[in-house]
C-alpha cells in the first residue's frame, strides 16, 4: 500500500515529466483519431477518407473518424489542422488544391504547410477533367467548344469545386486555346457543383475523375478530356489535354494525409505503417482505382517530393495566367 507521502512524490514527479516535454502519445493511446476533410461529405475526398478511415481502425485499434470541415477550398480544415494538438488525435487528408495552390492563391491563408504540417503518406495520384452536364449534347471536346460558338455566342459557365483551384486554371486555358468566354463558377466543393450538374443548371464542369466518375459511368454525365500525360486505366476511351494540344499539364495531383508539426514520430511511424498496408488491401486498391485514382502509397519523403514537384508546375501556370493573391 502506497502512503500519502509517497503517493504526492509521484505525482509531482509524473507532473514534472510533463513540463520537461514527455510525449502526449504513448503506443496503447485509445483516444480516436479525427481526419479532417476539407469538403462536404458526399464529395470524392469525403468517400476515400471513409473507406480507409474504416480499414485503419482495424489496423491501429483506434476510432478513426471523417470529420468533415468544408470550406474555403480546405482553408478551413488546414488552419484546424494547425491550431489542433500534435499529440496524435488530429489528421488531415487532403489533394492537391490546399497544400500546393491556396498557399499561392491566398495572401494569408492562415497556413504554411512546410512549417506548420508533418507529412504522414500519399496515397494515390489523379487527374482532373472536363465534364459536361446530360443536357449538353457534346461528346466531345471539340463538340463543346462548337456547342459553346454556336449555341450560346461563345460565352458560358463551367462549374469549379473551388474558387482559384487548378480546375479554374484549366478553365482559363480552355477558354485562351479555344478563344471563348468562359466564366469559371465556384461552388463550395464538389458535391453541390455535381448537383447542379446534374440538373442542368450549369452546362460544365471541372473537378477530379473521383468526383466524376461514378455519374459518368452511369450516363448521367459525360467526361470529355482529362489532364495527366496519359488516358486513365478507368476511362480509356477519354483523350487527355495533353492529346488535344495543351502543354504542361502531365504532373498529376495527389492526395495524402498531414498531421500537425511536432506530432510524436512514433505515431507518425505507427500510422504511416497502417496507411501502407491499407493502400496496398486488394479491396481497399481496388475500390480507389474505381473511384479513378491512380493507387500507390507514398512515404512522407515520398510524398513531400510529390508535393514540391506538382507546386513548382503550377506556380508556373498561376504566374503565366497574371493571377494576383486574393
Amino acid at each position: 500500500m502506497i502512503d500519502r507521502r509517497t503517493f504526492s512524490t509521484r505525482l509531482l514527479a509524473s507532473a514534472a515529466l510533463g513540463i520537461a516535454g514527455a510525449p502526449a502519445w504513448a503506443a496503447d493511446d485509445q483516444r480516436p483519431i479525427h481526419l479532417l476533410v476539407g469538403f462536404p461529405a458526399g464529395g470524392g475526398s469525403d468517400a476515400i477518407a471513409r473507406l480507409l478511415a474504416e480499414k485503419l481502425k482495424d489496423l491501429l485499434g483506434r476510432n478513426v473518424l471523417v470529420d468533415n470541415r468544408p470550406g474555403a477550398g480546405g482553408q478551413v480544415a488546414a488552419q484546424l489542422l494547425k491550431a489542433a494538438a500534435a499529440d496524435g488525435t488530429t489528421l488531415f487528408l487532403s489533394h492537391d488544391h490546399t497544400i500546393s495552390i491556396l498557399p499561392q492563391v491566398v495572401k494569408k491563408p492562415g497556413f504554411a504547410p512546410d512549417a506548420d504540417f508533418v507529412n504522414v503518406g500519399g496515397i494515390a495520384t489523379f487527374v482532373n477533367g472536363l465534364a459536361v452536364s446530360p443536357g449538353t449534347p457534346a461528346k466531345s471536346v471539340a463538340d463543346y467548344v462548337e456547342w459553346v460558338k454556336t449555341q450560346k455566342g461563345g460565352k458560358s459557365a463551367v462549374g469549379i469545386p473551388a474558387p482559384a483551384s487548378t480546375p479554374e486554371f484549366l478553365v482559363q486555358l480552355l477558354a485562351k486555346k479555344y478563344n471563348l468566354d468562359l466564366v469559371a463558377a465556384p461552388y463550395k466543393g464538389s458535391a453541390p457543383m455535381m448537383a447542379d450538374m446534374l440538373g442542368n443548371q450549369i452546362a460544365a464542369g471541372v473537378g477530379s475523375v473521383p468526383d466524376f466518375i461514378e455519374y459518368h459511368r452511369a450516363g448521367k454525365l459525360r467526361m470529355i478530356g482529362v489532364l495527366g500525360g496519359r488516358r486513365q486505366g478507368a476511362l480509356p476511351d477519354v483523350p487527355t489535354f495533353s492529346e488535344l494540344g495543351f502543354k504542361g499539364l502531365e504532373d498529376e495531383p495527389f492526395y495524402g494525409i498531414w498531421a500537425p508539426k511536432g506530432t510524436p514520430a512514433a505515431f507518425i511511424d505507427t500510422f504511416t505503417r497502417a496507411l501502407e498496408k491499407t493502400v496496398a488491401m486488394p479491396e481497399v486498391h481496388k475500390q480507389l482505382t474505381d473511384m479513378g485514382l491512380n493507387v500507390g502509397y507514398m512515404s512522407p519523403r515520398q510524398l513531400a517530393t510529390r508535393e514540391r514537384a506538382y507546386t513548382d508546375v503550377w506556380a508556373k501556370i498561376i504566374k503565366e495566367s497574371g493571377f494576383q493573391p486574393q
